[in-house]
């Protein structure tokens, strides 16, 4: 069964889909350690990286990078959520979708240092 509002078009569309995107955000958040403890992250990575003396396409890669992980924790926690509704019984295939989700939390984690160290290391 599709969802009623696949049929919305124009500024309906738009504003069911940030009420939605908004909702996701907030549901993060409540239910969901890592993504507090990344945005928490972000808050202090991102101002510092527009403090540090880096050009401006250093520090919108610093952003990026930071930005990068909070999608990628959104996407792993949607996984996580689907696995789950689908049985919480211990299963290979829901252990390697979550290890699998979980290894790009790490990749994105490590880009950010690689990134932040590139840009900030002395030339």
């Amino acid at each position: 069964m599709e969802s009623p509002y696949k049929g919305k078009t124009g500024l309906r569309r738009l504003w069911n889909a940030f009420g939605y995107s908004l909702a996701g955000f907030r549901a993060a958040y409540k239910h969901e350690d890592a993504f507090r403890q990344e945005v928490l992250l972000a808050a202090i990575l991102i101002p510092l990286a527009l403090w540090l003396p880096a050009s401006n396409l250093g520090k919108a890669m610093m952003i990026a990078s930071v930005l990068l992980v909070i999608i990628i924790e959104l996407l792993n926690s949607a996984v996580e959520a689907a696995v789950d509704r689908i049985s919480l019984d211990d299963h290979d295939l829901a252990k390697r979708a979550k290890d699998i989700g979980s290894s790009a939390v790490l990749a994105s984690l490590i880009n950010v240092v690689v990134v932040w160290g590139l840009v900030l290391a002395p030339s």
